[in-house]
């Protein structure tokens, strides 16, 4: 099974497919959608940040808490763990990649929130429903592709959440907490499960309440913690923007001190990386957008491609430029262990690690939580609403299971999940990319 696993997340995220279209539909859609991401990120922060909500519009949450409900199940172990890892295994020069792929990536995230505001549904719960699944089978001309490709989007990420939005959780903050304070891996799961349960009962408006104030608070705290780290080591970070450039296109890994790498792994690492941290192309983040209160889709979009903005241009630098000043990137270590030890520096005493570990804690519960929501709309798709609290209940359960794990498998389960749930959603994406720039055109002319 391990051997099968890791041969087809070899394959899915090869330099042949799912890497070369997540790059080239971000491109194509940037320039169809001329630069949105780069012209309008201001005013997007302004409308998400500040302005909150439209409160006379249809939708479940506000703009903020849809935006902080997308953070919370995208600033988790990918920019803490996810990070270190494609340092250590592709050198600096993978946090290059990370940062093309989150530009790029803007464009992307901006076009699956537009589209599932626009296709968006009220359940029979009177709830707004969205995502991938409805506007694949609903906006694609051709009935049958559209059904097909929903359907498989809503089967891929309902199991995929047990993965990247799950079980990778918490194995990680069960394998660092164990690390920092000594605690053993099952009762860290257990105590995640219990918190889990006692917010993700409640659905999206208990969600989006927890994560509005919960997911501002850690991610000031770990950046607070990082620029500490940043500080000390201040006089190293135009070397290690050198490293970084320079690594991107040599391919120098971490692995054994200064092994080589070739340069297909280092964009690799970063590719997949910077996917799994900022989602953009996995469509997942559309389901939370579609539960917004907004008056026109592209509103809640522009609000929605910042996501990709604080996760990876901001939360995983502050993170790879820890790793890479420190010069922890050379010592061999990878995943929670690298970030740990680049604090460790600094901090004098455990404090480096236990603030690592309470940070990675801390994001993969937010992360868990958004994830569940992503998980129960999509079982919800094909198996009605009478699915949802049994897939609750399973959820809390896998969080706790999770952490019995081990690493390497765990993320090469996500890995390949995740490229199955990106592949019909990019597919559908640039199907109906024409829908996309004729809404956005006249969203733009009509507001000047």
């Amino acid at each position: 099974m391990r051997e099968l696993v890791f041969s087809l997340r070899d394959f899915v995220w090869g330099p042949y497919l799912l890497i070369p279209l997540l790059l080239l539909t971000g491109v194509y859609l940037t320039f169809r959608l001329r630069g949105l991401q780069f012209t309008r990120l201001w005013g997007a922060l302004w409308l998400g940040l500040v302005v909150r909500r439209e409160a006379t519009a249809e939708g479940d949450i506000s703009h903020f808490q849809a935006l902080m409900t997308a953070l919370a199940a995208t600033v988790g172990t990918g920019n803490i763990v996810g990070v270190a890892t494609a340092i250590a295994a592709g050198g600096p020069g993978a946090l290059f990649w990370m940062w093309m792929t989150g530009l790029v990536g803007m464009a992307t995230k901006y076009s699956e929130a537009m589209l599932s505001v626009k296709y968006r549904i009220t359940d029979q719960r009177g709830e707004k429903a969205g995502g991938p699944m409805y506007y694949l089978s609903r906006g694609i001309g051709y009935r049958p592709l559209g059904l097909t490709l929903g359907f498989s989007f809503a089967l891929f990420a309902a199991v995929a959440a047990f993965g990247i939005g799950n079980m990778v959780q918490s194995n990680s903050v069960a394998d660092a907490i164990d690390g920092a304070f000594g605690i053993s891996e099952w009762i860290t799961g257990l105590v995640l499960a219990g918190a889990v349960a006692a917010v993700v009962l409640g659905g999206i408006k208990s969600i989006g309440r927890f994560t509005g104030f919960f997911v501002p608070l850690m991610i000031v705290l770990y950046m607070i913690g990082c620029g500490v780290v940043l500080m000390a080591s201040a006089g190293r970070i135009p070397a290690a923007f050198a490293l970084i450039f320079e690594g991107a296109f040599s391919g120098t890994a971490a692995i054994g001190g200064f092994a080589g790498a070739i340069i297909a792994r280092t964009i690799r690492e970063g590719v997949a990386r910077g996917v799994f941290s900022n989602e953009s192309g996995l469509g997942s983040a559309g389901i939370a957008a579609a539960a917004a209160q907004t008056e026109h889709p592209v509103r809640q979009a522009l609000v929605s491609m910042t996501q990709t903005f604080i996760d990876t241009i901001v939360v995983c630098t502050f993170t790879g430029l820890a790793i890479v000043s420190t010069g922890a990137w050379e010592t061999g270590e990878t995943g929670a262990a690298l970030t740990q030890l680049a604090f460790d520096g600094v901090f004098p005493g455990l404090w480096g690690s236990r603030i690592v570990a309470v940070s990675l804690a801390m994001f993969a519960f937010s992360t868990i939580l958004g994830w569940c929501y992503y998980g129960e709309r999509s079982i919800e798709f094909f198996l009605g609403e009478r699915a949802i609290v049994p897939y609750r209940v399973a959820f809390v359960v896998a969080a706790f299971l999770g952490s019995i794990y081990t690493l390497d498998f765990v993320w090469t389960v996500a890995d390949l999940l995740n490229g199955l749930m990106a592949l019909p959603n990019l597919v559908g994406i640039i199907v109906l990319s024409g829908v996309i720039a004729r809404e956005t055109r006249s969203y733009f002319r009509n507001e000047t």
